[in-house]
């Protein structure tokens, strides 16, 4: 084999093995289960939380979710939208600290909801619905561990906890950040800007596209850099070839 056609052959093994593990960074990126929106206000009242559940496995269906609330920073008044297929759960918890409402003291909270019955096949995701009455005031995020049980047998577990000035965990729960409250938030938590028109229509579907989540933007920033790669390595087997003609013709 030539020189040239050596060079061009390693160029392109390169940019496609490159290329092939970028993009199969940001697939696993698209893989986590996530909360929607990503954030509310704090003490924000009357919302609804997507969480999406997106199956990672190519031989078998999600078949149970678990979601665990925390009762530390208590989520009230929550309520479980029905959902075709599916049968929730919802376990209740007393609470070590009674929190004080206008309408009274509330001494439990939802602390995990568990939806059995349907099936999330490869390819596919299901968006799982919960209202709530008032998120807590006294936190900045709420972290919700997830199980995603599978058809297999296999469980994964959404339940790592990322930390400040870390790179996300492998397994990282749904986060929801609670952000100060300020003249552009709306009466439901949410910023003005981020219902928009959709507020108009029903507020679950809102809910659950309003705010991208950082995972999403980080799996296209990925699949751009695999093709920004990809596009390298052809250009230096170009320039390989070119090189190789000025060389022969010397």
């Amino acid at each position: 084999m030539s020189p040239i056609r050596t060079t061009l052959r390693r160029a392109g093994v390169v940019a496609a093995l490159t290329t092939a593990g970028v993009l199969t960074a940001a697939s696993a990126a698209f893989a986590h289960v996530t909360v929607h929106p990503e954030s509310y206000a704090k003490g924000a009242t009357d919302g609804v939380l997507t969480f999406r559940v997106p199956n990672e496995e190519d031989t078998a269906s999600t078949t149970k979710v678990q979601v665990f609330l925390p009762t530390d920073h208590p989520v009230l008044g929550v309520l479980v939208t029905p959902q075709e297929g599916w049968t929730a759960q919802v376990t209740t918890t007393k609470l070590k600290t009674p929190v004080k409402t206008d309408d009274g003291t509330i001494t439990e909270a939802v602390s995990e909801i568990t939806w059995t019955g349907g099936r999330i096949r490869h390819g596919q995701y299901q968006d799982f619905n919960v209202a709530f009455g008032q998120l807590p005031d006294d936190t900045d995020q709420l972290s919700f561990k997830t199980l995603q049980t599978y058809s297999d047998g296999n469980v994964a577990r959404w339940i790592e906890e990322a930390k400040k000035g870390a790179e996300e965990p492998e397994n990282p729960a749904p986060v929801l950040t609670l952000t100060a409250e300020d003249a552009e938030t709306g009466s439901d938590g949410t910023s003005d800007s981020a219902s928009g028109s959709a507020s108009s229509s029903s507020p679950v579907p809102a809910a659950a596209s309003d705010s991208t989540s950082s995972s999403d933007s980080t799996a296209r920033g990925l699949g751009i850099a695999g093709l920004v790669v990809g596009v390298l390595g052809l250009a230096a087997a170009g320039f390989a070839l070119a090189r190789g003609r000025n060389a022969r013709s010397e």
